[in-house]
């Protein structure tokens, strides 16, 4: 799959790369269903692209709708 350039989606490892700052900084992950805050990577949260959108969705989201997600429906249909 292709990207558009400038749209965020590069492979970054989740950090945002600011030009004028030598090291860069981890995102914070929200919970594009709950809101839930996570302030480091978690390893347990799903990642999805819909509409080439990056949502990330924390591990209650993820349990409560793993046949919605193993089907492959947009979030939009859980």
């Amino acid at each position: 799959m292709t990207s558009l350039p400038g749209d965020g989606d590069g492979d970054d490892g989740g950090r945002d790369a600011d030009p004028g700052d030598d090291e860069a900084r981890p995102r914070p992950l929200v919970c594009a269903r709950c809101g839930t805050r996570a302030e480091d990577l978690r390893p347990t949260w799903t990642f999805s692209v819909e509409n080439g959108v990056r949502q990330y969705f924390c591990d209650t989201c993820s349990r409560e709708n793993l046949r919605a997600i193993e089907g492959r429906l947009d979030s939009d249909w859980w």
